[in-house]
């Protein structure tokens, strides 16, 4: 009876080893394992055998969200940890409240575990710490304009300090700034007129652009219109040029038929006279005209000549010369004028013939 029970708590106790003993790791987690109290080795992924009253896994503290709770697997994926606002200090005494993300990995466990009592409270104070440091470096427009320069800060000055925890920092993210009221402000104001400036810049180039434009337009508009109507001048002072000329060579032309017309016909002097007075007749014809033939002045001059002949009392006077006309072929008019002159100063020069005084007859006394 009594060996019954011996045996009974040696299966129990087998089977309660067995059971603590094996331990199965997720993938991606491992497990540092104490032998005895002491770091023995880091057990990972898969199956796993301790030994019983003697192995033993050991826990740490690790953060989710706003909790920190003890396990006893380590997670080696890159995790993350959100911070709340802290009050820091610019370089130009500004105060505000700066939230921060951070974002780490585990490398080397057994260091995580035994080179840092609190590995999450110590990230956490180490990252405000180094926050405030690096943002009382920097002015408020810096702070806010230069992210991207404070984050690298942060992560070169986390990932160095963390090196011996066995963490590996891979990236810091500034989550928030919340300047004060008043700056807040001040900043919308600034942005309003900035606004403002830029529109009154925008507007006025471009009413300048279009001022320029319409400039250029007239210009270019009034270039083409002067130099259309300098063509259409030339056109139109070519056209009169070449219809003067046309004109021209059509009587020059015309006077040329007319006077082979006459040469090769042979008009009579008659004949010419007779178209002489048509075209007379024809140029007559109308109101208020008068014309003077061409061959009238040789019936004036011989007028002129019988008025200085009777007008010296007999004296003699040499015989006027007619008019020297060009040498044409005269008319039955011209012929005519010309007769009447040569007699007229034929009977001018003539010696008057002598006269007999009669005596009276005596009277009878």
């Amino acid at each position: 009876m009594g060996l019954t029970i011996v045996l009974l708590f040696a299966a129990a106790a087998v089977a309660f080893g067995l059971i603590t003993g094996v331990r199965i790791v997720p993938q991606a987690k491992v497990m540092v394992v104490e032998r005895l109290g002491k770091f023995h080795h880091v057990a990972s992924s898969g199956l796993n055998i301790l030994i019983p009253f003697m192995d033993s896994p050991r826990a740490m503290e690790m953060r989710t969200g706003t909790r920190i709770v003890r396990n006893t697997l380590v997670d080696l994926r890159e995790q993350v940890m959100g911070f709340e606002t802290v009050q820091v200090i610019t370089h130009d005494n500004v105060n505000m409240e700066v939230g921060s993300v951070i974002y780490y990995q585990i490398v080397d466990p057994g260091r995580a575990l035994y080179q840092v009592e609190n590995l999450a409270l110590a990230i956490e104070q180490l990252t405000m710490t180094n926050l405030r440091n690096v943002m009382g470096g920097l002015t408020l427009d810096q702070t806010l304009t230069s992210r991207e320069t404070v984050n690298t800060k942060l992560r070169m000055v986390l990932d160095e300090a963390t090196e011996k925890w066995g963490v590996k920092v891979t990236r810091v993210e500034l989550r928030e700034i919340e300047p004060p009221q008043a700056i807040k402000a001040a900043m919308a104001k600034q942005m309003t007129a900035e606004r403002e400036r830029r529109a009154e810049v925008t507007k006025a180039e471009g009413d300048k652009s279009a001022a320029i434009l319409q400039a250029e337009g007239e210009k270019i508009s009034r270039i083409l219109r002067a130099e259309a109507e300098r063509d259409a001048e030339v056109a139109r002072a070519e056209g009169h040029k070449r219809a003067v000329m046309l004109e021209a060579e059509g009587k020059a032309e015309a006077t040329r038929l007319t006077f082979e017309a006459i040469h090769t016909g042979r008009a009579t002097p008659e004949v010419l006279a007779l178209r002489y007075l048509e075209t007379l007749q024809e140029l007559g014809k109308g109101e208020n005209k008068m014309f003077v033939p061409y061959e009238a002045t040789a019936a004036l001059g011989t007028l002129s000549m019988l008025k200085d002949v009777f007008g010296r009392e007999g004296a003699p006077a040499p015989a006027p010369e007619a008019p020297r006309l060009p040498a044409r072929n005269p008319s039955a008019a011209a012929l005519s004028a010309q007769a009447i002159a040569r007699n007229a100063a034929a009977s001018a020069t003539a010696p008057m013939p002598a006269t007999r005084r009669v005596q009276p007859p005596p009277s009878d006394e």
